[in-house]
């Protein structure tokens, strides 16, 4: 008999944390699953990691390095159920996670993609729920996003590449991660479904995004010559092939990106990238965030942090004089 649902859990040396996400798959309210951790050619123990779980609903595939989005798409090859999760091998669910997405699925079965809401694991000791748009109603609601990309810029993305399940059939038409980029393959994917298809959300069965592991792609400061989907978008565009009540939305998400990733340029030491990027922007409602990364792109790169300090330091002051304006509780606005 076929699965309810297969679980897809790239693995690239994330052998200290493969245990517990695999810990919390099988902990699942749901029980009826499959799980395919696909290996991309790691140099630790993490495979012997999971060679060690005894459950025959864990598969192992070992393919030589190729990149995430290739282990992704090797997981979705394999993968015998109508619904795939995915979950990044460092990231782990509550228990009602697969419950709540196969609740969306059978409520909204013509969604593109279905998620939950997450918390956020900075250290050993902060865990918190994300900033999400207030558009989206507060919980207990679920149901379809009414702006995909209008949530994504308004707050913390609503879709995350451990809280999410696909129906294969989608994923086929999308012909899966694009193998082109190391960074934003997961945002270039869901971006792509949300111009098709509606997205549901839940805030029940959240999951649980760890910042602070280590070996994470999106922590390489690498320079990017562009984001992904802003490629995408760009050819979608001039094909007209984008709804019109979605196309200033999606404008300015794709501002959002090329501010994004002007910004990693930074950090990358590639600020004429950065410019580049920043050139190529157009945006009506982020132009602050335009601006400023477009300040920090033309002042030498020892500066701008010790611009930054001094304002921190003239606000910390501020607060602190005399008659200075509180909020309730006393503390200095």
């Amino acid at each position: 008999m076929l699965p309810g649902i297969s679980v897809v859990i790239p693995l690239y040396n994330k052998g200290p944390y493969i245990a517990r996400a695999l810990n919390s798959v099988l902990a699942q309210t749901v029980r009826d699953f499959e799980v395919i951790v696909v290996d991309d050619g790691s140099t630790d123990d993490g495979a012997e990691t999971v060679r060690g779980f005894e459950d025959p609903r864990i598969r192992l595939i070992r393919q030589e390095n190729r990149g995430v989005s290739a282990a992704r798409n090797e997981g979705i090859e394999a993968a015998r159920a109508e619904l795939v999760a995915f979950l990044d091998a460092d990231d782990e669910w509550m228990p009602r996670h697969l419950e709540a997405l196969l609740r969306l699925q059978d409520k909204f079965p013509r969604a593109g993609a279905y998620g939950t809401a997450y918390l956020l694991k900075e250290n050993d000791s902060t865990i918190r729920v994300p900033p999400f748009s207030t558009d989206i109603p507060p919980e207990p609601w679920e149901g379809l996003l009414s702006n995909y990309y209008r949530d994504a810029i308004r707050g913390t993305p609503p879709i995350s590449s451990s809280i999410v399940a696909v129906p294969k059939r989608i994923l086929d038409e999308m012909a899966g991660f694009d193998t082109g980029a190391w960074y934003g393959e997961d945002v270039d994917l869901w971006g792509r479904i949300a111009l098709k298809y509606p997205i549901a959300f839940t805030w029940d069965g959240m999951g649980i995004y760890h910042k602070e592991a280590e070996n994470r792609a999106c922590n390489k400061k690498e320079p990017i010559r562009e984001h992904i989907f802003v490629i995408f978008a760009r050819n979608a565009l001039q094909a007209g092939e984008v709804p019109p009540e979605l196309k200033g939305d999606l404008l300015e998400y794709v501002a959002s990106r090329q501010i994004q990733i002007a910004c990693r340029n930074l950090e990358a030491g590639r600020p004429d990238l950065a410019r580049v990027n920043l050139k190529r922007c157009k945006t009506r409602h982020l132009w602050k965030s335009k601006y400023l990364a477009l300040f920090r792109a033309h002042v030498p790169s020892g500066i701008y942090p010790v611009l930054s300090n001094w304002r921190s330091k003239v606000k910390g002051i501020s607060a602190r004089k005399p008659g200075a304006k509180t909020q309730k509780g006393g503390a200095p606005k």
